[in-house]
């Protein structure tokens, strides 16, 4: 069975109780038994991560190669800052989806930029948590 990674950034293991009035109240922990389950139905085992650190993300996006047909990545706040992580996926040969809950580009303008946007093959923007279910629907069908 093809495995995909999927990906979340730093304080994303707050989701549901930051700001909720942007990312609503749906918990990682909701999120990621989601996608599980969908991964399933899809034929695909879903691996989840996430970690608050850059570093961390970097080394797993690494350990990735070889292992993870695909990756998912919301990479949080690292979007607009790491070109570590940029260059990480670039060594990636599986397809890469780029997720946001909110919309970044009605955002503030600092975050309207996103380095990973260079090597996702698509972006799911704006579509609160279902985004990370449009995502894996996306890779599984590049798969």
């Amino acid at each position: 069975m093809k495995k995909i990674l999927l990906l979340n950034g730093p304080n994303l293991n707050l989701l549901g109780t930051r700001q909720p009035e942007i990312y609503g109240h749906t918990t990682l922990a909701d999120v990621e038994r989601d996608a599980v389950a969908l991964g399933t139905e899809l034929g695909v085992e879903v691996v989840c991560k996430q970690s608050n650190y850059e570093g961390q993300l970097v080394d797993w996006i690494q350990e990735a190669r070889g292992q993870m047909a695909g990756i998912v990545i919301n990479p949080a706040a690292y979007t607009h800052t790491s070109v570590a992580i940029l260059d990480a996926l670039n060594m990636f040969e599986g397809p890469v989806i780029e997720i946001h809950i909110s919309d970044i580009h009605t955002r503030e303008a600092f975050r309207q930029h996103s380095y990973v946007s260079y090597r996702a093959d698509a972006s799911v923007i704006g579509q609160g948590v279902d985004g990370y279910g449009i995502a894996l629907r996306d890779i599984v069908g590049r798969l």
